[in-house]
């Protein structure tokens, strides 16, 4: 039998920064306010499950190197969706965590 755990708060937090746009990596650590060691495994898991693809981008400043985009696939939306919509409270908080940022 497999057991359904609900996702923890932090995957809750990029999930809905997700289900809005695609974002780099760095852009999500700035609007969630997570730490690179904590944001970086969460989304190499929910890459692994199938909830999010990522593609590399090259940037338009010489010298830099490319960047991770990160975006739901199909499934993840719709495992975003019901994740979600079974924590009403966490979104309150993500709005007014938003602040206008966007990547």
């Amino acid at each position: 039998m497999t057991r359904k755990r609900a996702p923890s708060k932090s995957t809750s937090l990029v999930l809905s920064h997700l289900r809005m746009q695609p974002y780099y990596g760095y852009a999500l650590i700035k609007i969630t306010g997570l730490k690179s060691g904590t944001l970086y495994p969460i989304l190499m898991r929910l890459k692994e499950r199938g909830v999010l693809t990522s593609s590399w981008e090259a940037t338009q400043n010489p010298g830099r190197p490319p960047r991770q985009l990160y975006k739901l696939t199909p499934k993840g939306r719709a495992h975003a969706n019901e994740v979600l919509s079974e924590d009403d409270g966490l979104q309150v908080n993500i709005q007014s965590n938003l602040g206008g940022m966007t990547s």
